[in-house]
């Protein structure tokens, strides 16, 4: 019988667990995901690193802390022209930047076309670091790293996605990422990329039989 890893993600963010899922169990068959919710931690995981990596590693040891494997992802666009943002601000870029609590995706999206008007570089890059915490290991996380390049248009296209996948184009297939199948962005994205370097560190890691679930 098919044996079930359960794992803790260090989220809420539904449409970023839905893409993990869909993600992780072509790998490791019979992966369930949880959500910071459904495993019992209700307070906000402040993400107080610099870079996504840390912000990774901090919300993994959060999950893990309830005991099972903790599982995070750190990812957001990096815009050539505006040194880098929104980094790892991606998601709350509106919020920073005066728009107050409660702001949505096409906010964000405003907020960064505002801000390219008159710039002539649009190349960016979708960049997804993440964490795997074990709770009887803590000290020796697995972390790695996906990249995908792309161009910034200057207006949405595509329905499908979440955050700035109306607005990343990607050249090698000319879609947005939200014009994008399920399947064709999984197969090309930056958590793609990640996922599937993560799967394979973990297969090797619970081959070792360190970690009992």
């Amino acid at each position: 019988m098919e044996q079930t890893l359960r794992m803790v993600v260090g989220s809420r963010n539904k449409g970023k667990i839905r893409e993990l899922n869909a993600l992780l169990s072509q790998y490791l068959p019979g992966v369930e995901l949880l959500s910071l919710d459904e495993a019992g931690i209700t307070e906000t995981v402040e993400e107080t690193g610099t870079t996504f990596a840390e912000n990774a590693l901090i919300k993994a040891r959060a999950a893990a802390s309830t005991g099972l494997i903790g599982l995070a992802d750190d990812s957001g666009l990096s815009v050539s022209a505006l040194d880098g943002e929104p980094g790892v601000f991606s998601a709350r870029y509106a919020e920073i930047n005066g728009f107050g609590q409660g702001h949505s995706d096409a906010d964000n999206n405003a907020l960064l076309l505002s801000r390219m008007e008159g710039k002539e570089d649009r190349s960016c890059s979708f960049i997804c670091d993440m964490a795997c915490v074990f709770p009887d290991d803590p000290d020796h996380p697995i972390q790695v790293e996906g990249v995908c390049e792309g161009t910034l248009l200057d207006r949405a296209q595509g329905e499908g996605g979440f955050g700035y996948d109306p607005l990343f184009w990607y050249p090698a297939l000319e879609k947005t990422f939200a014009q994008l199948s399920e399947e064709e962005k999984n197969a090309v994205s930056h958590r793609g990329c990640a996922v599937r370097a993560l799967a394979l560190a973990l297969k090797r890691y619970l081959e070792k039989g360190k970690v009992e679930q």
